[in-house]
């Protein structure tokens, strides 16, 4: 009994000192006169960050673009700004107009909507090595503005350079080349290109070495200018509803003109082929402005590829190709489209677990979704047809793959 006594009395002390201690700690958290400290925010990253494209290296923008990867597709639609864009990039030779919207743009189509220029800068659309683009944000949305680089002060001044040295929108050899040898020819340029109709001493063959004679110039021709001569082939004919489009080029000959009036004279001295009589003739030196902006186009476009210049069976970038969509369906110099392959045809062979007549003796054929497969850039125009450059391709393009807008 009384050692139960004296163990109720322990409980109780240490009870009573329990409490004691959490009034002071109370008393003592209310007293202090230090407020307390705000929980310190730190910021969360939503994204990989993507280093950006080093300024003032000797990359090409193309270049610049295609190390830096592929554009997040997670990017605000609002700002078409592409995740690695830098601050600056210095225009290098080489460049083009595409190449450099793809450092700074995810789409570069849209470069006109960001593209702002110094007012007091002569011909804005012309840009050159050395200048350099700064990327800046104007009432919050980006802009792109142009420094020239060899300008001390922001002032009107002519440009020493000659304009055959400003970045064009697309490689201008390439375009250059497949324009004076075509081989696709829209109808507009069989009717109102001149022809060959006869060689000199009545010779049968027009080769290298030759003096041959042409008629049906617009305009007199000039002594020593270079035409290419290429025949005309089978008729070109649109998938869509089977009219004729164009023909098929081929290249002939090449000569320059000796002796001006009709009939004019030139003197072949390249040749492929035999040239005949009622081949035409195209300009050897062709002055093809490039110095249009990338844009998507303004109406609904789709079309197909229906033919690639060599005849190759697999498309890649940087060649030309002609597609069934022209100035009549609102296409214009410029203008960018969405390349996308047609899917197979792919046998669905399931089991079901027993012998079904149509599903496991002959299964059916299912149809895959068409893929994006790359990126088209219009440079000519014609009624019906276009001529264009592939500019990215992320799959193998073949002809009759489709195109429409971006």
């Amino acid at each position: 009994m009384q050692l139960q006594t004296i163990r109720q009395t322990v409980i109780g002390r240490h009870r009573m000192m329990t409490l004691a201690i959490a009034a002071l700690s109370v008393s003592m958290g209310g007293c202090q006169t230090e407020p307390p400290r705000e929980a310190r925010s730190v910021p969360v990253s939503t994204a990989t960050e993507t280093p950006t494209a080093p300024v003032g290296d000797q990359r090409t923008a193309m270049e610049a673009a295609i190390d830096a990867g592929p554009a997040s597709p997670s990017a605000p639609e609002s700002i078409p700004l592409a995740p690695n864009a830098p601050e600056s990039y210095v225009v290098k030779r080489g460049d083009t107009l595409w190449g450099i919207s793809k450092v700074f743009l995810r789409d570069p189509w849209y470069w006109p909507e960001i593209w702002q220029v110094n007012p007091q800068i002569q011909n804005p659309h012309l840009i050159y090595p050395g200048d350099t683009l700064r990327l800046v944000y104007i009432d919050g949305k980006p802009r792109i503005q142009l420094q020239r680089g060899d300008m001390a002060r922001a002032e009107p001044r002519v440009r020493s350079e000659p304009l055959e040295s400003a970045v064009t929108a697309i490689p201008y050899e390439t375009v250059a080349a497949f324009m004076s040898k075509p081989m696709v020819l829209a109808t507009e340029q069989v009717k109102g290109a001149p022809y060959l109709f006869a060689a000199r001493d009545e010779h049968v063959i027009m080769a290298a070495g030759n003096t041959v004679y042409a008629r049906g110039f617009s305009q007199p021709a000039e002594v020593g200018a270079l035409y290419n001569v290429v025949r005309v082939g089978d008729a070109l004919r649109d998938p869509d509803d089977n009219k004729v489009v164009g023909y098929d080029g081929l290249y002939t000959a090449s000569g320059h003109v000796t002796r001006t009036g009709d009939p004019t004279s030139l003197m072949l001295t390249e040749s492929s082929l035999e040239a005949e009589a009622g081949d035409k003739l195209f300009p050897g030196l062709v002055d093809v402005p490039l110095d249009f902006i990338p844009s998507a186009p303004k109406a609904k476009i789709n079309g197909r590829i229906m033919a690639v210049r060599d005849g190759v069976t697999m498309i890649g970038q940087y060649q030309v190709v002609v597609i069934n969509r022209g100035v009549r369906d609102g296409l214009a110099p410029g203008n960018v489209l969405a390349v996308y392959d047609k899917g197979d045809k792919v046998r669905d062979n399931r089991r079901t677990g027993f012998v079904h007549f149509t599903t496991d003796i002959f299964p059916s054929k299912v149809r895959l979704p068409d893929e994006r497969a790359g990126t088209f850039m219009v440079f000519k125009t014609f009624d019906r047809i276009s001529y264009g450059l592939i500019m990215e391709a992320t799959d193998i393009i073949r002809v009759a793959d489709r195109v429409e807008n971006p």
